[in-house]
């Protein structure tokens, strides 16, 4: 991904809308900067000898509330493409609803290449290094790209040591509350959440289009936390989900007359779980075999003849290259960008529906808020609560969006774009 056009990209695509439905331009630009960037150096001991990382913080805009994003750790994390990912967060915050401004930080690292206790130390010292920056009134990080409950729960115990040693006075729920997405103090169902979430939009858009879930067929690229709570409850909700793909490929299943059979996600989930991969993990109707099932690459996946096109994995996946193979008809956007600017416009005047991914996916910022809120608050929510609530949360932006898209005449990324810029610049 070149990281400095998507950053670039994204600013002229809402600059573009902005100017559209004559939004002030200077407020809009004014919006569009992040209002700091933090630069950091990591030390790290690796065998004996000190390795520098480089670290990065966006915080984008705070006018809804304290900046809240997430935390990767990846080789290809460059301040150009947080600073991307932070503007996507403070328009997502905004869509769904909740009182929180947008930012995201990352390492560039490869953690795959570093021990545990060695990415505890760099999780430690990155913790000690924003420390002065975030807090659950300013800055709230959660886990990313390569970082998991595990990892923030290293930064959040580091956070409070440090909190401590400077007798800061918090209560220390409220320290807790500095970060979300922790094992320690979590919210129950902030794992689902995302994929919950979208399935939520999914069940509402189905409504509006009048679509019978029991004949609606769904494929889904990537099969990580998000995808894989996309596809299981898509199934429970009945829809009919033909094909799951990880980085390796995808599976399909036909039946004798070549008709897709729907897969068995909880299944394929426990396959997938103990091969490593979704090869040969053809599990349909309670059993795993492999009549009828086939190995499929990701673009393959991608020009399914089916209903629904879920990319919940990586970005830019539908691109120039293949937007001519997709045959779907909607595509709900898991992932952050997975679909170009081009590709979008082309599929649009197609009559492709596309669910942008900043109301899509925005159920993972919605539940984060929820354990905020559990946090602050000192108490601890249950499940079904958490669900209601995320539920209604989504419904309700949802709506907002559909509805400034009936008003507007426009498509649903543009009706996003605007709900949380007319939040925004109020």
């Amino acid at each position: 991904m070149n990281d400095q056009s998507v950053y670039i990209k994204s600013k002229e695509e809402i600059l573009e809308i902005a100017k559209k439905y004559n939004l002030p331009q200077d407020e809009v630009e004014e919006f569009l900067e992040p209002n700091r960037i933090v630069e950091l150096k990591i030390p790290v001991e690796i065998d004996g000898n000190t390795v520098i990382f480089k670290g990065f913080r966006s915080q984008h805009s705070n006018k809804l509330g304290p900046y809240k994003g997430g935390l990767r750790f990846h080789q290809n994390v460059t301040k150009d493409e947080v600073m991307a990912l932070s503007l996507w967060m403070s328009l997502k915050t905004a869509v769904v609803g909740v009182p929180l401004g947008g930012g995201k930080g990352g390492v560039s690292v490869d953690p795959k290449a570093l021990n545990e206790k060695q990415l505890e130390n760099l999780s430690r010292e990155y913790a000690r290094r924003v420390f002065d920056v975030i807090g659950f009134d300013k800055d709230v990080p959660a886990p990313d790209v390569n970082t998991n409950p595990k990892i923030i729960d290293w930064m959040v115990n580091e956070y409070i040591k440090i909190a401590k040693e400077k007798k800061l006075g918090f209560d220390e729920n409220k320290l807790y509350a500095s970060f979300t997405g922790k094992a320690k103090n979590g919210l129950a169902g902030r794992k689902e959440a995302t994929g919950f979430g979208g399935v939520t939009v999914l069940k509402e858009l189905a409504k509006k289009l009048k679509l019978d879930p029991t004949k609606t067929t769904v494929a889904v690229m990537g099969f990580g936390n998000v995808g894989y709570f996309f596809a299981d409850l898509a199934s429970k909700a009945g829809f009919k989900v033909v094909s799951v793909s990880d980085s390796k490929g995808g599976i399909i299943k036909k039946d004798e007359k070549g008709n897709f059979i729907p897969l068995d996600i909880p299944l394929v989930f426990e396959c997938k779980n103990e091969k490593g991969s979704l090869n040969g993990c053809y599990c349909a109707g309670g059993v795993c075999d492999t009549h009828g099932g086939e190995l499929i690459t990701n673009e393959d996946l991608l020009a399914l003849p089916v209903d629904i096109l879920v990319p919940a994995a990586l970005e830019d996946v539908i691109n120039e290259n293949n937007m001519q193979n997709v045959k779907a008809k909607i595509i709900i956007e898991m992932a952050n960008g997975p679909v170009t600017p081009s590709a979008y416009h082309h599929l649009s005047d197609k009559g492709v529906t596309i669910v942008p991914d900043i109301l899509a996916n925005s159920g993972g910022v919605a539940g984060s808020f929820i354990e905020w809120e559990q946090n602050m608050e000192n108490k601890t929510y249950k499940l079904k609560n958490v669900l209601e609530r995320l539920e209604k949360m989504m419904q309700a932006a949802f709506e907002a969006v559909w509805q400034e898209s009936v008003n507007q005449k426009t498509n649903l990324k543009e009706a996003s774009y605007l709900v949380a810029l007319n939040k925004i610049l109020k």
